[in-house]
Parts: structure tokens; C-alpha cells; sequence
């Protein structure tokens, strides 16, 4: 993909590396400075292994810095950018800088004081680009390796999901030759179905091979989950009621398999397995990293799976930057049941500093708490899973202790409910601080014209996910009616009341798929993959579109800020942490329907290619 020096300048800015914060690193080279100099070679002594600078000749280096947008080249060393500019220029300074510092630790006796240290230069193609790594601002890593397991979300039907599994069953022989061997898979979707009605658990028993078996599927949101006979008669007795969530019933009363949010608690789950967690964090990683993901933020860790995190990172480098929030399923107060970890562990990529909390379900599942009932489903206006006093007692002792809190909101009533809680709280001004807690609502999904204008006043971070809007754009309206609608959604009227204009981007994985470009395309188009909508290929309420420059900030700076690291991630500046990708087209300029086409060539975290190559 790249080639060496020389490569023709062009004309472009540059940006000076002889700062004091920078000339450090310099110094810290003169040993090999040395070694060189005394070497064998009388030729080009060579640089520092992570020593150089990626070029594109077109100055198609997009680097989220709103004071120089586009740049010919960026200086690595080691794990940090030390020089940004045209070719020339930081070529010319880092030889100059080089000689200086050389001469300064050692007189250079003839004939090796005519050496000429230069600078390895890889040049990207000329169709390709190089943007800041990508982070994923709500996802969940090891749900994604469970997902890939036995993953249903391409099922049409009741039926094409019997055929997967059965067919999932004959090529597992130890599931096969054992009945009593749990089924789990997640990604059934009943609104992609003919009728569109929820599954039963005796549509399982319809499948000899599957009669009898203890099955556990997830729906794709992961707010309802669909079980067999043979789970319900191991559940036993089932409460009438259930806080906060919904054991679904026939006209008899009689349980049908299918358990909404907090009733999904009552079904029997296995116990965590670390070499199992450690085949779906292999599968996650890997995913990630070839689509150019650098950072994910982890949106619902429970203990185990932090202690996982924290036991690897401390053993070796994690492939790539985690930002955990940490979750416990207790009506008391847990802040002390997680640890604390800033930049944690070898290579300081594991952060643990915020929680997740929940308010209510998801749409899909008539789960979102609505102001006003359903217009689809008149009987309900959803779930609220925990009631605002409790919710409003936890997210004061969560930020007096000093953690960021996270909130799960996708209804109206529940982005309102917790609009007031964060409203009460930050009028408290002797202890609390926006800048400090950086209160973040994950999805804000659906909210009235006063609560989106409301996020503003506050200064609240809105964490969102491009790729729901255009899932859920074939059914939403007629789930809310066309006067809610207006404000579900709204990702430009929420960048635009933002006061710090933050909007950080995700994409919910594996709820949604694992490539970030999808939450690009979405974000700025307002299609489907396919280029359609129901308002036609101009898109899905296009009044709500991103322009590209906002979506890529939303996915690089945005991100970094709600996660309290835009010191040191989220754009290609000097000073931070040398975090990018390369692509093989500009996906900044190219038609829309090109955009999903795109292929990472090469991921680099730290400095050090972890996908692809340079």
C-alpha cells in the first residue's frame, strides 16, 4: 500500500514540533543515536522503528482539528503524533532536530559527521485517506462474539428460525447427542415477520429435533427474549407481576415464552465462562479492528466482566482501547463492587469510570416509556423499569462518589423523567459540575420539542446510534403517530442544541452491525443499505442529517469527549496518542452509495499497526 520517500510536496500547512511539551522525545533517541554512528554502516543511519510519518499526496489526511481540517503528513514516534504538515517541511525539521540532538550528546568524529539521518516516509495510494481511529460510542463487545454464535437476524420467520436452529444443532455433535445442553442465539426480529406478532414457546416443539430442549433466544434489542417449554418448566412458578418488566400470556393466562426487560431476569442463564468470554473477545477484536475501530465504549459491564478486562489488560496490550461502564443488577447502591481503572493495565487502554443505568425497554418490544400510549398498541405506553425516585437516588450517589453516569432512555417519558433528575441535580452548582460529570443519555431516542431543546439548556451528552433510526424507520412512525415522530430521531436538531456541539456516535453492536461506516452512511443519508426509505432515496426525514464533516467528528472527537480522553484521543494533533486508520477511498467526498464500499487497509493503534498494513 505504501511506498517510501521521495514523494512530491504540495502546498498545504505545517505545524512546528520545537514547542518545550515536544522536544522531549527527541532526547530520548540518543542511544540509538549512538549505536548508529558506531555502527558498521557507513550509509543512511536508520530511524527509530516507530519512527515516521504517513503522506498523502493529496493532503488527503482528515484530521478532526477544526484549526488544520486536511494535511499532507503526520509524524509518528512511538505511540504519539509529534509533527503534522507538508512533506518538506516535517521532513526538513525532524532531520534538523535529529542532527541537533545527536551532536549534542556525542562530537561525531570524521567520517561519520557527514551522516544524514532521514525520516521513513510511507505514502498512502492516491485514492485513499487517512482519519483518526473510530470509536464506537455504545456497543457491547462480548454480546457480539455471543451473537455471532447463533445469529438470527437474517430469519424471515417464525419457521427460518426453526431451520437455523436445527441446522445449528446437526453440525454442534456435543448439543446433538445432548438434549439437556443449552440453545442460546440472539437477533429474532417479529417486526421483519409475516403478521408481525411475537413467537411462542410451542413453536420450538414443532421441530422434533428441538421438542424438549432448553432454547433461550434474545430478540435483536435485547429487551425480550423468547424461550422453550421445557425452560418454562425449569422456571417453575412465574409471579403474576413483575417490576419493571412483562411475562407475556395467552388469553388463559398461561405463559407463552416470551419475557420483556426486567422479566427476563426470572430466566435461568449460564454462569460466566472465562474461555468462553475469551472466544468472544477474540471474535469481537478481530471484527473491530478491520473495520477500523480503535475505541469502543463498553455500554453495560457487569463484575465478571470487568475483572476479564482488567486480568487481560493487565497480562498483555488489549488490542484495542476499552471505556467499561460498569453495571450491577441491585437496588442498592454499587459504586464499591466496581473497580476504578484510568488508563489501566500495559499500554494504558482499560478505562473503568462511568456506570450504566436503565430507565426503560426498547420500541421494537413496546418497552419504551411513553408520555401518551402507543398509537399502534393503545393498551400500552410501555415499561419504566426502575421509578424515578429510586433512578433519581442512584444517579446522585453515582456522581457524588464520582462516577460518570451513564442512562439508558429511549421513550419520551423516560429521556423526561431523567431530564428532570439530571436538571435537580446539576442545580446543586456547590457540587456538582457539567464539565466534571459529563452526564451522558445512551440513545435519547424520543423526546418532545421542550425536553430536546431542554438537553441543551443542561449540556447533557446525547449518545446515539445512527443505524436505529434507519432500522427502525419501516415501523416507528406508526408506532408513535406523526406528531411524536417530529422529535424521535432528531440527530440534528440535537448537534445543533448542543452547547459544546457534541454529538458522540455508536452503533449499539451487535444490536446493529459492527462496521461504523453503517452509522456514517445512516447518520448522512438517512437510507437503508439499499438506498431507500419510506420518504424515498432522499431519506428518512432528511431535515435530520448530518453533513460528513459532523458525522466523522461524532465518531472520532465526540466520542473521545464523552469519555473524558479529547486530551490525548479523537483527532490527528500533535501531542496525542497516534490512533488512525486508512481507507481505501475518501469516504468525505465520494457519492453516497459508494460510502458503504469502503475498506479499511490498515488500522494503527498507538503507533503500531494492529489490522492491515502500512
Amino acid at each position: 500500500m505504501g511506498s517510501l520517500l521521495p514523494v512530491k510536496p504540495t502546498s498545504g500547512q505545517s505545524t512546528s514540533v520545537n514547542s518545550p511539551q515536544h522536544r522531549g522525545w527527541w532526547a530520548r533517541s540518543w542511544p540509538l543515536a549512538l549505536l548508529v554512528a558506531l555502527g558498521s554502516t557507513w550509509l543512511r543511519p536508520q530511524t527509530h522503528s516507530l519512527d515516521y510519518a504517513v503522506c498523502s499526496a493529496n493532503s488527503k489526511i482528515y484530521t478532526v482539528d477544526s484549526d488544520i481540517p486536511n494535511i499532507q503528513c503526520i509524524v509518528v514516534h512511538d505511540t504519539l503524533i509529534v509533527d503534522t504538515g507538508d512533506i518538506e517541511d516535517i521532513t526538513t525539521r525532524w532531520r534538523k532536530q535529529r542532527l541537533s540532538e545527536i551532536s549534542s550528546v556525542i562530537q561525531l568524529p570524521w567520517p561519520f559527521n557527514f551522516l544524514d539521518p532521514s525520516l521513513r516516509v510511507i505514502t498512502i495510494q492516491p485514492d485513499s485517506i487517512v482519519v483518526p481511529g473510530l470509536s464506537d460510542a455504545h456497543a457491547h463487545m462480548l454480546q457480539y462474539g455471543f451473537k455471532m454464535d447463533l445469529n438470527l437476524e437474517d430469519c424471515a420467520s417464525v419457521d427460518e428460525v426453526l431451520s437455523y436452529l436445527k441446522a445449528y444443532v446437526i453440525s454442534h455433535p456435543d448439543i446433538l447427542r445432548d438434549p439437556t445442553r443449552w440453545i442460546e442465539g440472539m437477533g429474532w426480529d417479529q417486526n421483519k415477520w409475516p403478521g408481525a406478532q411475537y413467537p411462542h414457546a410451542d413453536d420450538f416443539d414443532r421441530e422434533p429435533l428441538l421438542r424438549g430442549r432448553r432454547i433461550s433466544l434474545a430478540r435483536i434489542d435485547v429487551h425480550a427474549s423468547w424461550v422453550s417449554n421445557r425452560v418454562l418448566q425449569l422456571m417453575g412458578p412465574l409471579p403474576e407481576d413483575v417490576d419493571g418488566g412483562l411475562i407475556i400470556r395467552d388469553d388463559h393466562g398461561k405463559p407463552t415464552g416470551l419475557f420483556i426487560d426486567n422479566a427476563m431476569e426470572l430466566i435461568p442463564s449460564q454462569p460466566f465462562n472465562e474461555a468462553r468470554a475469551m472466544e468472544y473477545f477474540t471474535r469481537a477484536t478481530t471484527d473491530a479492528l478491520a473495520v477500523g475501530l480503535t475505541s469502543v465504549h463498553d455500554a453495560m459491564s457487569v463484575p465478571e466482566e470487568i475483572q476479564f478486562y482488567k486480568k487481560l489488560s493487565e497480562t498483555q496490550k488489549l488490542p484495542l482501547r476499552f471505556y467499561l461502564m460498569g453495571s450491577v443488577n441491585s437496588d442498592d447502591y454499587w459504586g464499591n463492587q466496581i473497580p476504578r481503572l484510568i488508563q489501566h493495565g500495559v499500554g494504558g487502554r482499560l478505562t473503568v469510570r462511568s456506570v450504566k443505568l436503565f430507565t426503560d425497554g426498547a420500541l421494537g418490544s413496546f418497552g419504551a416509556a411513553l408520555l401518551e400510549p402507543y398509537s399502534d398498541n393503545p393498551s400500552t405506553s410501555g415499561i419504566m423499569r426502575v421509578q424515578p425516585e429510586a433512578l433519581a437516588k442512584f444517579v446522585r450517589e453515582f456522581s457524588t462518589d464520582g462516577w460518570q453516569v451513564n442512562i439508558h432512555c429511549i421513550g419520551d417519558r423516560a429521556n423526561h423523567v431523567v431530564l428532570d433528575i439530571y436538571e435537580d441535580m446539576l442545580a446543586d452548582n456547590t457540587s456538582f459540575s457539567i464539565d466534571t460529570l459529563r452526564p451522558r443519555i445512551e440513545h435519547a431516542q424520543i423526546l418532545t420539542h421542550d425536553d430536546l431543546k431542554r438537553t441543551g439548556k443542561l449540556g447533557v451528552i446525547l449518545s446515539v446510534q445512527p443505524t436505529h433510526a434507519t432500522s427502525d424507520m419501516w415501523y416507528a412512525e406508526d408506532r408513535l403517530g406523526p406528531k411524536r415522530i417530529q422529535g424521535a430521531y432528531a440527530y440534528r436538531t440535537q448537534l445543533d442544541v448542543s452547547p459544546k456541539k457534541v454529538l458522540p456516535l455508536g452503533s449499539d453492536f451487535p444490536v446493529e452491525g459492527i462496521n461504523p461506516l453503517l452509522g456514517f452512511y445512516a447518520a448522512i443519508s438517512r437510507l437503508s443499505v439499499k438506498g431507500d426509505s419510506p420518504h424515498g432515496p432522499g431519506g428518512w426525514y432528511p431535515s435530520e442529517r448530518l453533513t460528513r464533516t459532523e458525522a466523522l467528528k461524532g465518531m472520532t472527537l465526540d466520542a473521545a469527549y464523552a469519555s473524558f480522553s479529547e486530551d490525548i484521543l479523537g483527532s490527528l494533533s500533535i501531542g496525542k496518542k497516534a490512533d488512525f486508520i486508512v481507507l481505501d477511498r475518501d469516504i468525505m467526498t465520494v457519492p453516497m452509495e459508494e460510502i458503504l464500499g469502503a475498506r479499511v487497509t490498515a488500522t494503527v493503534i498507538d503507533g503500531e499497526v494492529e489490522y492491515g498494513n502500512l
